[in-house]
């Protein structure tokens, strides 16, 4: 079994964020908080519950607001003392557990998603053999170490997560534990439809490329299911799209609440 701390997690969080644009004129929407953190963070802090500690962000649109969040990491979450004479710092009481490796990596102002994952894999893949990927506005509390065991024994160059609440994303048609079909619009009220957490094999570098126009949900993944390379992991639990203020609002409640699904409860 391959180890999760082996295999990078790639992050779709470029994107301009329009439905939420109170809250996006002047950062991305994968930094607005939750809890006092960006639901950004609260994707890989959830990630990393798994094992999985190698992050590459695929920044767009105000690219210069994730790169100050992660540069300056713990003066962001920590009390701090600085002797300016010496810009000597003492953090305190930094109870930071995350050894993550975080690469932010600029893709390109208006890339769209396949051109994001393609230029971002192009760069910083390396030698895995397989690779994670997410959109940077979904929270779940599916198990992602059950979906990568999964993906590994299934043999299929991607596996996607599937949900079923009411469709209003892209629609998922299927023969068992394969994807025949990866339609970009809903066709059934009641459907299994992308939830958005991948895994690929690094063949899957070969599906995109680096072109600003190319858009994953298009042909990279109905190609993929068309060649019966796209296995499916259903999930009926929590699975959340922060994509306008209530939703935003929604979550913020559920993590006022105490009982944020997506959280580790000790």
């Amino acid at each position: 079994m391959v180890d999760a701390g082996d295999v990078p997690v790639f992050i779709l969080a470029g994107g301009l964020g329009t439905r939420l644009k109170e809250q996006t004129e002047f950062r991305p929407k994968p930094m607005i908080e939750i809890g006092g953190r960006p639901i950004l963070w609260h994707i890989m802090k959830y990630y990393s519950r798994f094992g999985f500690r190698r992050f590459v962000i695929c920044t767009g649109f105000k690219s210069e607001v994730v790169k100050g969040y992660f540069l300056n990491y713990h003066s962001m979450n920590s009390d701090f003392t600085v002797k300016l004479g010496s810009q000597d710092i003492t953090y305190h009481g930094s109870h930071h557990a995350e050894d993550w490796e975080v690469t932010v990596a600029y893709t390109g102002e208006l890339t769209m998603t396949g051109g994001r994952i393609g230029r971002a894999l192009s760069k910083y893949l390396g030698d895995a053999e397989h690779f994670a990927v997410t959109y940077g506005d979904g929270l779940t509390n599916v198990d992602l170490g059950k979906e990568f065991a999964f993906h590994c024994s299934h043999d299929k160059i991607g596996t996607v997560l599937a949900i079923n609440p009411p469709s209003r994303f892209g629609d998922i048609a299927t023969d068992g534990d394969i994807i025949t079909n990866f339609s970009e619009k809903p066709e059934l009220v009641h459907s299994w439809i992308n939830g958005g957490y991948f895994f690929f094999k690094r063949d899957f570098s070969k599906y995109v490329d680096t072109s600003e126009d190319l858009v994953l949900e298009k042909a990279p993944l109905m190609t993929l299911a068309n060649d019966r390379e796209l296995a499916i992991f259903r999930h009926s639990d929590f699975w959340f799209c922060m994509d306008t203020q209530r939703d935003h609002d929604e979550l913020q409640q559920l993590w006022q609440s105490g009982a944020a699904p997506w959280v580790a409860r000790s």
